[in-house]
């Protein structure tokens, strides 16, 4: 063995040695391979993978080890980009949870999204994708020209928050309104629709107004968007809704929850994760209607802007047409497989939008499984499971609000020097309220890390988060005292 060799040979031996170093693992399937890797180096590990070939294993396998490199990229593109997100957004989400909490101790209004069950009647489940305006036309259409109304119809409609005003428009009234968006943009949805009564399956985490707005019945649930201490405390309460993976399209957690509600088939529309060159989205959809507002002798209702844009690619749709789409969309369509293609009741109605995955039926077959129904009793809008969660009393959400207040108390005393330091005791109310630095970029997406509480900068950081935290609470104490 020449001396080059030997000491490669030794390079190997030590990093065989070193666990934490190098791994040889059997299976070489991608999802076994992406599990083991967050499982012993954990997320945000890594910033990039570079293949070493250390054997001619690769020339044999080629296109084996190509998907193995392709999907750790994969993996660690996600894992960075959820903590971009949680950088950008996971305040938010914390502020928007608390100042939901106050709702769910309404006597009539508000429940969890675990108590629906709609049996096995067929779920209509909408997006407001380009398919969504054909499809509906086929469907009504094939009705005599209107949609029945709940309790008139034997198939129920969910649908995402921004495409509820284009049901509006053609005047079909939808089941269930999921609301996931927790940015204030997502009031352009609910445009003239304030105190319609329309029922809504929000997240704990969308914007408020967004869940008050339309009046109805409210069905929460809840997206564990990252690990936090805050929500286990709710859970052991028995505060914490019905539970969803955070799969971060609102589509795709009303593909969810349609699944989750019921066990008839799930026929989807509208969710097509791509866009044609004269539609971005359906017709009367908020998107649509930024479109035509900014209509004026320079600018084009085509938008060859965003269909052009950087990144965007052509795609062949389900029709075997082309369409355009993007690496973000893109990725949400492989979630979706990835999510929902195993399923057997699930199916997608046929359009302009990319393959998901299911079986894929035309809107006349589509049609008939929607009134294969007709034979069932026509029952209310909603049906409620008779083994929901018992209600959650004004009184126990107020004593949970209460102990957090007191929490943020002692930590901004300690901080202050309003009582002696308690460094303990310190490291014991950061980690309870970790909504406060959960989104800091040195531990946005770490599974709970944190620095010490011994970093100044890292304390002075949290100290500017306290009072608004503070003030979140505080406002949902009062509305919680209100309905006493």
């Amino acid at each position: 063995m020449s001396r080059k060799a030997f000491a490669g040979n030794e390079l190997l031996q030590s990093l065989l040695a070193d666990k934490k170093s190098i791994a040889i693992i059997r299976k070489t399937d991608p999802e076994t391979i992406c599990a083991f890797v967050r499982k012993t180096w954990g997320e945000r590990a890594f910033y990039r993978v570079e293949l070493v070939r250390l054997t001619g294993g690769w020339q044999l396998f080629h296109s084996m080890y190509e998907e193995m490199e392709a999907a750790l990229h994969r993996e660690i593109a996600v894992e960075w980009g959820n903590a971009m997100t949680l950088i950008r957004l996971g305040r938010l989400y914390a502020r928007n949870l608390i100042r939901n909490l106050a709702l769910l101790g309404e006597p009539d209004a508000a429940t969890d999204a675990g108590s629906l069950d709609f049996g096995a009647a067929p779920i209509l489940a909408l997006g407001a994708g380009p398919s969504l305006d054909f499809t509906l036309d086929e469907l009504m259409r094939l009705s005599g020209g209107k949609i029945p109304e709940p309790g008139k119809r034997p198939f129920r409609i969910i649908c995402a928050d921004s495409c509820l005003e284009a049901l509006v428009e053609r005047e079909i009234q939808s089941d269930l309104v999921v609301i996931l968006e927790s940015q204030h943009w997502n009031l352009r949805a609910f445009v003239g629709l304030k105190n319609h009564g329309i029922d809504t399956a929000p997240d704990l985490s969308s914007l408020p107004a967004s869940v008050r707005v339309l009046g109805g019945k409210r069905y929460f649930s809840v997206t564990h968007w990252t690990k936090l201490r805050l929500l286990e405390r709710l859970e052991r309460e028995g505060i914490l809704p019905e539970a969803f993976p955070p799969l971060g399209s609102v589509g795709l957690n009303t593909v969810a929850l349609s699944l989750r509600i019921g066990c008839g088939q799930v026929l989807t529309a509208g969710i097509d994760f791509s866009y044609t060159m004269d539609a971005l989205h359906a017709r009367s959809t908020p998107g649509h209607g930024d479109l035509l507002n900014r209509l004026n002798r320079l600018r084009s209702l085509i938008p060859a802007n965003a269909a052009f844009r950087e990144g965007t690619f052509a795609a062949v749709s389900k029709t075997l047409g082309q369409v355009r789409s993007d690496p973000a969309m893109r990725n949400y369509r492989n979630l979706f497989e990835r999510e929902f293609a195993h399923n057997p009741r699930l199916m997608d109605i046929t359009g302009p939008g990319l393959p998901l995955g299911v079986k894929t039926v035309s809107p006349a077959e589509a049609f008939g499984i929607l009134t294969k129904g007709s034979e069932m009793l026509l029952c209310d809008s909603l049906i409620t499971n008779s083994s929901q969660k018992e209600k959650i009393s004004s009184t126990k959400m107020a004593d949970f609000i209460n102990r957090e207040i007191d929490y943020l108390t002692s930590i901004k005393n300690i901080l202050t020097g309003a009582i002696p330091p308690d460094p303990m005791r310190l490291d014991e109310l950061l980690d309870k309220c970790d909504y406060l630095w959960a989104h800091f970029p040195e531990c946005a997406g770490r599974g709970g890390w944190r620095p010490s509480a011994t970093d100044l900068s890292f304390l002075k950081r949290v100290r500017t988060e306290i009072e608004p935290f503070e003030k979140c609470w505080e406002i949902a104490n009062e509305e919680v005292k209100g309905k006493k």
